[in-house]
């Protein structure tokens, strides 16, 4: 933790008032209006369920960029999150995200983790509102259908374009494959699909949950492809990993995955051996700039551990939201729907921190004055919502995971 008495009670007093939800007033605030509480944003994340790791990540960001943001104060105002569980399911992040924008009134929502949420909460609660959404760790391409829909990860039509790119210039003629059932596993697989020129011999999805993957394993088995590539969760690829490995077939191809199936939980829940040169593409933050180095500094001192790029991603959607605050004429959806792309377009001063870019708006700057650069990339939503990609890849040695490359892609 870091040394600074002062530092960590306010923190402490942000997570209690802030971020465990207790109720501002939100809605039509006008900026200029002097005091008052906080400015109320909602926040719907996977706290339980499949993604819940996720969750577990997104929070360190988020407390961590909440700090940063109120340490500056937006126009003598703090800022505070409430947050909701959606359980890493559609219904439950419906529900959660409708408590957030009908009955508190937030005009800014981050959300969710999982691609379906996000697609159902767009959906369901937002599409014809003002309300700004932007998700925190949404990856499948079907989010670029939606353009009033944002997001701070990129695309996974990246990462399915690298998968592919990777499998075959490793010598892979032949690919099976099993992908989860809703809208993120779906997307990134027609990606797949796509940009894949071998040939796929098994090619099926699977149900979240289930207390046996059995079947998919031997099938994939049974293909006699060179290389299986999984497009699922933790828990359902743990599952897998174990089946494979306790029937004799788990050295039988080389291993490919998607970034969801990657997670210290999975080495701890796996026997030693069975992942062995197993290659993960995932997004990855830009780890070699200042501005990164300069958080994961901070967020190691923090939480005595290093950040992933998911909790960079947190952090840049809180820190977004907050510019995008300052930088409104007022506290509505509709004017931080003009503002919230702005600021971290190119046109702008490039700034690496929220104090940096409160500077230029304090002294009387526009949105359009500032080019934030986030700790995850560049940001720079395009026309479809989506971010610049930085993407890593992971391969496992020793069972660990070790980088072994970086690509760069739009």
């Amino acid at each position: 933790m870091v040394d600074d008495t002062k530092h960590l009670s306010r923190r402490d007093v942000l997570r209690a008032t802030g971020v465990a939800g207790i109720a501002a007033t939100a809605g039509c605030v006008d900026l200029g209006g002097g005091g008052g509480g906080p400015y109320e944003i909602g926040m719907v994340d996977s706290q339980t369920g499949s993604l819940s790791a996720f969750g577990e990540r997104n929070q360190r960001g988020r407390d961590l960029a909440l700090s940063h943001v109120n340490d500056v104060g937006i126009g003598g105002r703090e800022l505070s999150i409430s947050v909701q569980d959606s359980q890493s399911q559609q219904s439950t992040g419906v529900s959660a995200a409708q408590q957030l924008v009908n009955q508190q009134g937030v005009p800014f929502l981050i959300g969710a983790v999982g691609s379906g949420v996000s697609i159902a909460i767009y959906q369901s609660v937002i599409e014809g509102t003002d309300v700004v959404q932007l998700s925190q760790n949404s990856t499948s391409p079907a989010l670029s259908d939606f353009p009033g829909l944002l997001r701070m990860s990129p695309t996974g039509r990246t990462q399915s374009s690298a998968l592919a790119d990777l499998i075959s210039e490793d010598g892979n003629e032949s690919v099976a494959l099993t992908y989860v059932n809703n809208d993120y596993g779906s997307g990134i697989t027609q990606a797949f699909r796509n940009a894949y020129d071998g040939e796929i011999l098994y090619d099926s999805s699977h149900d979240q949950g289930q207390s046996s993957y059995s079947s998919v394993v031997s099938q994939m088995a049974n293909t006699d492809a060179d290389a299986w590539l999984f497009i699922t969760y933790q828990p359902e690829f743990t599952t897998m990993t174990q089946e494979a490995y306790s029937s004799g077939v788990e050295d039988q191809a080389t291993w490919y995955g998607a970034d969801s199936v990657q997670g210290s939980d999975v080495l701890d829940n796996t026997p030693e051996g069975s992942l062995e040169g197993m290659k993960v593409v995932l997004p990855s933050a830009p780890v070699d700039q200042e501005n990164y180095q300069s958080f994961a500094s901070e967020f190691e001192a923090e939480y005595d551990r290093e950040p992933t790029v998911w909790a960079a991603y947190a952090y840049d959607c809180v820190v977004t939201a907050a510019l995008s605050i300052q930088a409104a004429d007022e506290f509505t959806g509709a004017a931080l729907n003009d503002v919230v792309r702005d600021v971290t377009r190119p046109e702008g001063e490039q700034v690496t921190s929220f104090e940096a870019a409160s500077e230029i708006l304090a002294d009387g700057g526009s949105a359009s004055d500032v080019d934030y650069q986030g700790v995850s990339g560049p940001i720079d939503f395009d026309e479809n919502g989506d971010p610049v990609a930085y993407l890593q890849i992971l391969t496992v040695q020793d069972h660990e995971y070790e980088s072994t490359g970086f690509i760069t892609g739009e």
